[in-house]
């Protein structure tokens, strides 16, 4: 348990073990599974690299809410020590998101900002941002919309689950939705600056893109994507072998 008193902030990447065949499986139509899985832990390496950049003075906890079962060493091996690990429950998306915010701030964390692991590049500042205004008075959900109308984080400092009911996971639909059960609600919704996440060869150009210089299109002024060092570091392998 967290010290009593304390704001601490769980900072949770939704997660799966890097397996060939089995994550990414868009991608892996366009590179091979063997690849599509090796990029799919460094995206993961990646996210967690933007977890740590929030400044530590905010008080925050990293962790993997990963699945399936069996897979926490090589979770282990690919997340930062000082993570810890949240095995996901049940076969919903919903449910998993639903049961995690739940867990989460049952354990002594003052809010809960739950992370895509497919966005490599993702701003730290947007994760701080996040924490920033869910610290504030009044209850709220914070959310980052993504370009393809999900959604690549969702922050709460209660749990509602109504956010997670019947949304139509993996379509354009999913923020829409979101916003609306969110306003039915009466919840204040704060809106981040959008970004995005690589599920496919065209969001893989734009990471390819972003990483060699061009920044993406829709970034908000102000705001630079992260290094990106593991999957920079693997994407130049590639070009080069």
């Amino acid at each position: 348990m967290e010290t009593a008193g304390r704001m601490n902030a769980a900072l949770g990447i939704m997660c799966k073990a890097p397996r060939p065949g089995r994550t990414k499986t868009r991608l892996a139509a366009h590179l091979g599974p063997a690849q599509a899985a090796q990029l799919s832990a460094c995206f993961l390496r990646d996210v967690a690299d933007a977890v740590l950049a929030v400044p530590e003075t905010l008080g925050r906890q990293g962790y993997g809410v990963y699945a399936p079962a069996g897979s926490e060493a090589e979770l282990a091996a690919i997340l930062p020590p000082a993570f810890r690990l949240v095995l996901q429950e049940g076969a919903d998306f919903g449910v998993v998101l639903s049961t995690t915010v739940q867990r989460l701030l049952e354990h002594s964390h003052d809010c809960v900002v739950l992370i895509n692991s497919d966005s490599p590049t993702l701003p730290a500042a947007l994760l701080t941002a996040a924490v920033t205004a869910l610290r504030r008075p009044g209850d709220r959900v914070v959310l980052g919309p993504a370009i393809d109308g999900g959604y690549t984080l969702i922050g709460l400092k209660r749990h509602h689950p109504a956010l997670f009911t019947d949304i139509p996971w993996s379509t354009g639909d999913v923020l829409r939705l979101t916003r609306a059960r969110a306003v039915d609600g009466g919840l204040e919704v704060a809106m981040l600056p959008l970004w995005y996440d690589i599920d496919d060869a065209e969001t893989l150009g734009l990471l390819q893109a972003e990483i060699a210089g061009t920044p993406p299109a829709f970034a908000t002024p102000g705001i630079v994507g992260g290094p990106a060092a593991a999957t920079r570091a693997l994407l130049t392998q590639w070009s080069e072998a």
